[in-house]
């Protein structure tokens, strides 16, 4: 049958498929093309580079290199006055604190305050974790006061207790003269300078601790305390047999954690002493590591002997983190 005129026939094509479309845009717009895939797959490979890049700038400027100068300082003699002019001392620095009294005084003081500031605190803290973990009226109101303390100036709450503790008009001589005590010199006494200062502590991070206990009970599985009750166990035997046992991890880590921070307290035993804080009282008796490195370094200008002194805490915290790996180890292994 013949064709129309004015109608164009169909092309030819191997296997009657269509024909491939010719291609898109100039060679011109193909480079561009290429350009930007380059660039896309530069930025996905090195943008997360960039974005963490701050806090290495950072550490590397207000952490590490104070870590190695520090530890650099530690072998020479150095004051803080000429803090360039160096004189090789090895470990003489170290191998004096070994021999030095008020060291060993500080070293005492630090353990000592730890242990009653520590204790009773975690202790406090997982009661009251445990009081909040029911469902009380206004439980949001608490968990909020209870971190006010923690959120609250080192400085403004020592300069309180300072007055709370105050041997002729503070309040706790007062209320003790109530019952008949006379008035208690808390500054100038050995054990109760350090526990005023571990008071302090506990008042600060007793509700920051709670916390933690608070958000590690409400992971605790309901089954665990509904399979406990219908044994017949009580809500003190839940306690002790459900959720401290659950809370194991939680615990080693809030004591190493509050270990640390009672190795470096500083801030509490000095604005307890006012003028005279950084010797820790007249006879040293509060004095901490931290207040003697301070002394060492701001106040006598041994930069080195500082220096030595930062160098040891960093290795006693090194051998509490070995001791919380070694603890941590040995709990999953009894799991």
């Amino acid at each position: 049958m013949a064709r129309q005129s004015g109608t164009a026939a169909p092309s030819e094509h191997p296997g009657g498929a269509a024909p491939p479309p010719p291609p898109r845009g100039s060679a011109a717009e193909d480079r561009r093309r290429e350009r930007r895939s380059r660039r896309y797959r530069r930025d996905v490979r090195w943008s997360p580079y960039l974005f963490v890049s701050p806090f290495f700038v950072f550490f590397a400027a207000f952490g590490l290199f104070p870590l190695i100068y520090t530890g650099w300082a530690s072998l020479h003699r150095v004051e803080l006055t000429a803090p360039n002019d160096m004189e090789w001392a090895g470990l003489h620095n170290y191998s004096r604190l070994l021999d030095d009294d008020f060291f060993w005084n500080a070293l005492g003081n630090t353990f000592t305050i730890g242990v009653i500031s520590t204790v009773p605190q975690l202790m406090m803290a997982l009661g009251l974790a445990h009081l909040l973990n029911y469902r009380l009226r206004g439980s949001m109101f608490f968990r909020v006061a209870i971190l006010t303390p923690y959120a609250t100036s080192v400085a403004a709450a020592t300069l309180v207790f300072v007055l709370l503790f105050g041997r002729d008009y503070g309040m706790i001589n007062w209320a003790l003269g109530l019952v008949g005590i006379d008035n208690v010199d808390w500054e100038n006494g050995a054990w109760t300078s350090q526990l005023a200062v571990s008071t302090i502590v506990i008042w600060r991070w007793t509700g920051y601790n709670t916390l933690i206990y608070l958000a590690a009970m409400q992971a605790v599985p309901a089954d665990l305390y509904e399979s406990a009750a219908l044994d017949g166990a009580s809500r003190w035997q839940q306690f002790i047999h459900v959720t401290i046992p659950s809370l194991r991890p939680t615990i080693l880590f809030t004591v190493v954690v509050s270990t640390i921070g009672a190795t470096q307290l500083f801030g509490e035993p000095l604005l307890f002493g006012g003028s005279g804080g950084a010797t820790g009282g007249g006879d040293h008796q509060y004095q901490t590591l931290g207040l003697y490195m301070y002394e060492q370094g701001w106040t006598n200008l041994h930069l080195g002997r500082a220096s030595a002194i930062a160098w040891t805490m960093l290795l006693i915290l090194l051998l509490i983190a070995a001791v919380n790996y070694a603890v941590t180890r040995r709990l999953r292994k009894s799991q």
